[in-house]
């Protein structure tokens, strides 16, 4: 029985459900305040549609009326003329004079030929029936009567064991328990922690969102792991709700993380967080009795105009720093076991620079390559061009293109270093090492400066390749098995003063 470790997990659980109930009060009042906008929205459209209605059956009285009233004004017009011609035609039938009655009779033949009263239809134009204005709202009553909180998606299941972490990249898949035909998109969400096992409240990192996914599988691009975990959750939406967050899960994205260790740097070096950049000021003013003399006429790095500088005061427990021609600068983690790897890219007009590993014990004048204790592949802008892997003062030139970045492997228990393009992965160089003692990354800068990432799994097509060529030899074999005309070779491109 643990008891530290279940105390821990105890208190925050605890923490969890405080969480929780405190959020619960929150979620309450604000789907109450939803329920109250969407009933809102239905009395609005109730209104809207009976105010609407109302009108229809307003027009059409006022049509219906006004066709009755031309009816009946027209009917009572003919009446009246009827009336007229009747009372004529009465008047006719006393007229003595045989001619004069002969001509009343045609004048009574032709008003009613044309009379009013003949010509008009008995029949109304319009009926006194509004029934078709009727509504009847027995389903739509049913309906609301039936109407039920709509059914929330259920919480989605991550998929462990389809879960991918690799190159960078980190792949979720999900799926649903019960088939949901409502479920119109997910939310995913993550976060980076320290910490395996269940999310805590507490000294996290806020939830980033990724929202709209359309499918049950999303891939995470381009991310730094700079954390030994990522925690991750899913929720499904339909249109009106957005269900349960899954159950949290937990993925290892441990990759090498380190940085420059400003207290080893050369003063003519200008280190920031993930980079470091030659400064021909730096160290200027300083009073010095160090010359870097030990050096003189035989480095491998060019030598710009000297300057007088000595190491500035150190933190306590630090190491020196770099001195003389040595302008180099160590990584701040060391490398006891294991595999691990990261990138360097160099400024485009950087006339000098090495990248490698050395032991922690190198000395302050020592430079990249020029000892056992150091390996590294150099590139020179400077007077003459070259590119060579170097280790205990021999050189072995690379005969191909310096890439624009460069991917450093190693497998320490494997005795193993090598270098990559870092774009295409093709293989640089390799050296076969038998490490005694832990090693850090090392860098040298001369008139330029270095972009550095970690933070970075071994790439696949690296893990493919160490697979594949497990026993390299012949021209990615160490230095120290080649032949002696590659130090004739190394002192005509390298001997620089």
């Amino acid at each position: 029985f643990d008891s530290p470790n279940k105390n821990e997990e105890l208190q925050n659980f605890i923490e969890t459900l405080n969480h929780t109930l405190g959020r619960v009060q929150v979620n309450s009042t604000q789907v109450v305040s939803d329920l109250e906008e969407e009933f809102d929205t239905v009395y609005s459209i109730l209104d809207e549609m009976k105010e609407s209605m109302i009108n229809t059956i307003k027009q059409e009285t006022v049509r219906k009326s006004h066709e009755l009233q031309n009816q009946l004004t027209q009917s009572t017009n003919a009446l009246e003329s009827a009336e007229e011609l009747l009372e004529f035609a009465n008047n006719a039938l006393h007229i003595a004079d045989e001619g004069e009655f002969t001509k009343a009779a045609k004048q009574i033949k032709d008003r009613v030929t044309m009379a009013p009263a003949f010509r008009l239809t008995m029949k109304p134009k319009a009926t006194d029936n509004m029934t078709h204005l009727m509504v009847d709202f027995s389903q739509e009553r049913q309906l609301l009567q039936g109407l039920k909180f709509l059914p929330v998606p259920r919480a989605p299941e991550i998929v462990l064991g389809d879960c991918l972490v690799i190159d960078n990249e980190v792949t979720v898949t999900w799926r649903i328990p019960v088939e949901d035909s409502k479920i119109d998109h997910y939310i995913l969400e993550y976060r980076k922690t320290n910490h395996e096992g269940l999310p805590r409240v507490k000294d996290e990192q806020c939830w980033e969102v990724v929202d709209n996914i359309k499918t049950s599988e999303y891939t995470l691009q381009g991310l730094r792991f700079d954390t030994k975990f990522m925690n991750f959750r899913v929720r499904a939406c339909n249109k009106a709700a957005a269900g349960d967050y899954s159950d949290p899960v937990t993925l290892e994205t441990r990759a090498f993380n380190f940085g420059f260790d400003s207290t080893s740097s050369h003063l003519n070096l200008k280190v920031e967080d993930r980079s470091v950049e030659w400064d021909p000021q730096g160290g200027k003013g300083v009073d010095s009795k160090v010359k870097g003399k030990e050096n003189k006429g035989r480095s491998g790095t060019p030598s710009p105009k000297r300057t007088s500088v000595t190491r500035s005061p150190a933190p306590r427990g630090a190491r020196d720093r770099f001195t003389g021609e040595s302008y180099t600068v160590l990584g701040d983690t060391s490398i006891e076991s294991g595999q691990h790897y990261w990138e360097v890219k160099p400024q485009k007009d950087c006339k000098s620079y090495s990248v490698g590993l050395a032991y922690r014990n190198l000395g302050k004048f020592d430079q990249l390559g020029k000892t056992n204790t150091t390996w590294c592949i150099h590139v020179n802008n400077w007077l003459q061009n070259s590119f060579a892997a170097k280790h205990n003062n021999k050189a072995k030139n690379l005969d191909v293109p310096v890439p624009d970045s460069i991917g450093i492997y190693c497998d320490f228990d494997r005795g193993q270093l090598s270098f990559y393009n870092a774009e295409n992965k093709q293989l640089l160089h390799t050296f076969k090492v038998r490490f005694t003692q832990p090693v850090v990354p090392a860098f040298m800068v001369w008139c330029g400066g270095l972009t550095l990432s970690t933070g970075l799994q071994i790439p696949s097509a690296v893990r493919s390749f160490q697979k594949t060529e497990n026993g390299l030899g012949g021209s990615n074999s160490s230095i120290s098995q080649q032949d002696p005309s590659l130090l004739i070779l190394k002192l005509e491109n390298f001997a620089q003063v």
